[in-house]
C-alpha cells in the first residue's frame, strides 16, 4: 500500500520505516511511553512499530512518522488509529522524549485531521486519553475537540473521549495540506 505522504509548516509525516526502530525503542523503553501501552523492550517496540505499518494495509489509514522538515528527525507517530477493540476512528499522537511542547502534536494533528476528513470521508473522530495525561488533553482540546465520556480498553484500562467537531464545523484547512 501506498502511504501519502503529508507537509506541514514544520514537519513531513511519512511513512513509518526500518530507519524507526531506533527512535520507536528509546521512546518505548521510557517511562514517557506508559501512557500508551509502555514501558517495552525492543522487541516489544519491534512489534509496536510492525503493528504501526501493518495497520495502514488492514485499514487503509494510520499512524505516520512525524519529522522535522529541517533536520529530518523524528518527532513522534502522530495520524489516525483505528485497531481492534477501539471504539471509533481515532486522532492520535505519540511524541518521543524530548519534542513534547513544540506543537508538534497540533500541527501534525492538525494535518492528519484534514486528511481524514476530506480524503477519507469520516464524519468525525475522537482522541483517547488516559487519566493523568494532561499534555495529550491539552492537544485535543488546542484541536477543538471536547470531552465526550470515557470508555474501559481490555489493554489500556480507562481512557478519556475527546470528540473532534465535524468538518462543517472547522476552518483549519484541507486539501492543500498534502503533497
Amino acid at each position: 500500500m501506498l502511504i501519502p505522504t503529508l507537509t506541514t509548516e514544520r514537519l513531513i509525516l511519512r511513512a513509518p520505516e526500518a530507519r524507526d526502530i531506533a527512535p520507536f525503542a528509546a521512546f518505548y523503553a521510557s517511562e514517557r511511553s506508559h501512557f500508551v501501552g509502555g514501558p517495552l523492550t525492543a522487541e516489544g517496540s519491534w512489534r509496536m512499530l510492525a503493528m504501526e505499518i501493518g495497520h495502514w494495509t488492514l485499514k487503509g489509514f494510520g499512524r505516520w512518522i512525524a519529522e522535522t522538515r529541517d533536520t529530518g528527525e523524528a518527532v513522534g507517530l502522530i495520524g489516525l488509529f483505528e485497531p481492534e477493540g477501539w471504539p471509533e476512528p481515532e486522532i492520535g499522537w505519540d511524541l518521543f522524549n524530548g519534542f513534547e511542547g513544540k506543537g508538534f502534536a497540533t500541527e501534525a494533528g492538525h494535518a492528519a485531521r484534514a486528511y481524514a476528513y476530506d480524503i477519507l470521508g469520516w464524519p468525525t473522530a475522537i482522541s483517547l486519553v488516559k487519566p493523568g495525561n494532561d499534555g495529550s488533553a491539552a492537544v485535543a482540546k488546542r484541536l477543538g475537540a471536547y470531552p465526550d465520556g470515557s470508555i474501559t480498553h481490555e489493554r489500556h484500562g480507562p481512557m478519556y473521549v475527546f470528540r473532534h467537531r465535524a468538518p462543517v464545523e472547522l476552518a483549519d484547512g484541507g486539501i492543500e495540506a498534502y503533497s
